[in-house]
């Protein structure tokens, strides 16, 4: 049974940093492509970032690119989502998810995924 658990969410003031975990069981975790996405009330889940195998190829959303970085370590079967200079619009659940297949799909939609931790959620305060 494949299970994605997050944590590290919370409140945090405009400016501020928060880093995410989701570390994974029931999966071959070196061999899955993990992603990052999050969904604001009202609003359609979006992506993130996402990252590679060895984490050699990692892909940021425009809207994060030079603030977040996402890591992974395959020994403790976890990826990380380094957040920084947060902002009121940062604000939301964040989850995490498995591509186990690679196909057609890109990266960045989350059709592409076929498993999903339940979420932590951020607030960012101004």
């Amino acid at each position: 049974q494949v299970q994605l658990i997050e944590s590290g969410g919370g409140l945090v003031q405009t400016g501020g940093s928060l880093k995410l975990s989701c570390t994974a069981s029931g999966v071959t975790f070196s061999r899955t492509v993990m992603g990052w996405f999050r969904q604001a009330p009202g609003k359609e889940r979006e992506f993130v970032a996402a990252i590679g195998f060895s984490a050699e190829t990692t892909m940021y959303a425009d809207s994060v690119k030079g603030r977040f970085a996402i890591s992974r370590d395959n020994t403790q079967n976890t990826v990380y989502l380094q957040m920084n200079s947060l902002k009121p619009d940062d604000t939301a659940e964040y989850y995490c998810a498995a591509r186990r297949n690679v196909g057609r799909i890109d990266t960045s939609s989350p059709q592409a995924y076929d498993r999903w931790g339940q979420g932590t959620q951020v607030t960012v305060s101004s």
